[in-house]
């Protein structure tokens, strides 16, 4: 199944991103690459049935975000259409203004605490968990501001500072929506259950589990 996946900013580079999806690049998932918010548009997103959002609405460069009114109705009606979204870590960060975004996805990044072991754990007996084990690792703890109440959370995140939501799915018109909080270092990507995670997300979001 091919995925286009939009990356790359100021704190969250694109290397990061292809580094860390190469440990489920197996001929499962094919991968298209939008490193530059230029290079996007309707047409290369209508083009794949999944979209992976890991690139905050705003890079070092820009002084505005990319995700503008037509962006998001864009997004909005690819979503709405049947198509998948997955939104991974920073792809929910700086969007609290991006109201058409904020309610695809359900929720978005409010704030994270300086670096500190954060433990995921998957729910046992999900669907979106099978193979996946909770693991501790260093990492931003990503604190959410939640919209959608009704999400289905398939993870949580808990550190020194409290627990949060760390993954879920909820459905947006024909479409599938999933978030996955973790993954400001490589080392989180690197983890086999956090793989796990990201298959079965993506299968989810494409409509195969």
């Amino acid at each position: 199944m091919r995925a286009l996946v939009i990356c790359d900013d100021h704190w969250h580079p694109a290397s990061l991103v292809r580094e860390g999806l190469a440990g489920i690049n197996d001929g499962e998932f094919v991968f298209d690459w939008v490193e530059d918010a230029a290079d996007w548009s309707p047409e290369r997103m209508t083009a794949c049935p999944l979209v992976i959002l890991a690139r905050s609405n705003r890079s070092a460069a820009e002084e505005t975000g990319w995700m503008t009114d037509g962006v998001q109705a864009a997004f909005a009606d690819y979503v709405r259409s049947g198509n998948g979204l997955l939104a991974i870590h920073s792809g929910t960060a700086d969007y609290e203004n991006a109201l058409v975004l904020r309610s695809i996805l359900g929720g978005v990044f409010s704030h994270h605490p300086e670096q500190c072991p954060v433990t995921v754990e998957p729910h046992p007996g999900h669907p979106l968990a099978a193979g996946s084990h909770p693991f501790t690792v260093q990492d931003e703890h990503y604190f959410m501001e939640m919209d959608d109440q009704s999400v289905d959370l398939f993870v949580t995140t808990r550190s020194e500072h409290g627990e949060q939501p760390g993954g879920w799915t909820r459905t947006e018109g024909a479409g599938r929506v999933a978030v996955l909080t973790p993954g400001h270092n490589v080392e989180v990507w690197r983890q086999p259950s956090f793989q796990a995670l990201l298959r079965n997300a993506l299968r989810w979001c494409g409509g195969t589990l």
